[in-house]
């Protein structure tokens, strides 16, 4: 590391970073933090048309810095193409190079099924993206990824496997499967590091689907089962997702950000 730039504001410079979910909520202001560091930043989403705007929007935000975002379609919604998708995101991400970071926010909307209602097709698919997605992912990124203690795969879970609430039975099954999943890979796949990010309730893009009065009656719901009586900015996660980055020292770990949700 060059003594010319600041020790830890530097750690992510010059690194290339995949973010899975990269275009909008939290994955998106992770992207901006990450090129703020100096990172080089492949984004990817399942729609050509919001990831052209995604990085449109990041090269107007951070003009200094328009080389060093570009991106890629990925589809994690279909199981039978899911691993040759993933093989030509990774291979477009690593380019000429390796990839040093790997972080998976990409999650479909949602829906909450009464245990006593669900079927097993219903089962299967709230995990397909959340779930198998990063499995499959975490099999084929060593050989497109620098295999050091400085590099890392950060997935995101839920507060909802640790306080689910009712009808959450199968959502907070597979939440608790990524934490799981995470210890297991950061044992697989050291030196390289692998940890979980555990948001509360975040307000982003996917709470667009409702309306007004849902959204205010939702959010107010939220805030007060918070201690902080708010609910998540995906700017304020964004600092778990480069904590993860930036300390070599952190694996194996769930690290939780949701307002004392968990404690309330």
């Amino acid at each position: 590391m060059s003594s010319s730039y600041p020790k830890y504001i530097s750690k992510l410079r010059d690194a290339r970073v995949l973010i899975l979910g990269g275009t909008s909520g939290i994955g998106f202001c992770v992207a901006e933090a990450a090129l703020e560091h100096g990172a080089q930043v492949c984004i990817s989403g399942s729609k050509q048309e919001k990831l052209d705007q995604a990085i449109s929007r990041l090269q107007s935000t951070y003009p200094n810095a328009r080389s060093n975002v570009f991106g890629q379609v990925c589809d994690l919604s279909q199981p039978q193409n899911l691993e040759s998708n993933l093989q030509t995101l990774l291979q477009v991400a690593a380019g000429d190079g390796k990839i040093d970071h790997i972080v998976f926010t990409a999650g479909d909307a949602i829906t909450v099924v009464p245990i006593t209602e669900a079927t097993i097709d219903g089962i299967y698919a709230g995990g397909n993206v959340r779930f198998l997605a990063p499995l499959i992912m975490a099999k084929l990124a060593p050989q497109y990824m620098t295999s050091d203690q400085k590099s890392s795969i950060t997935l995101t879970g839920g507060v909802r496997s640790h306080r689910p609430a009712l009808g959450w039975a199968i959502m907070s099954a597979w939440g608790s499967g990524i934490e799981g999943m995470a210890r297991g890979l950061a044992m697989d796949l050291a030196p390289m590091r692998v940890n979980v990010v555990s948001p509360g309730a975040v307000h982003t893009e996917l709470f667009d689907r409702f309306s007004r009065e849902q959204l205010g009656t939702m959010l107010q719901t939220f805030k007060d089962g918070t201690l902080v009586g708010n609910v998540g900015k995906p700017e304020d996660l964004a600092e778990a997702y480069l904590h993860c980055m930036k300390d070599h020292f952190l694996t194996g770990t769930v690290l939780t950000s949701d307002g004392g949700m968990t404690i309330k």
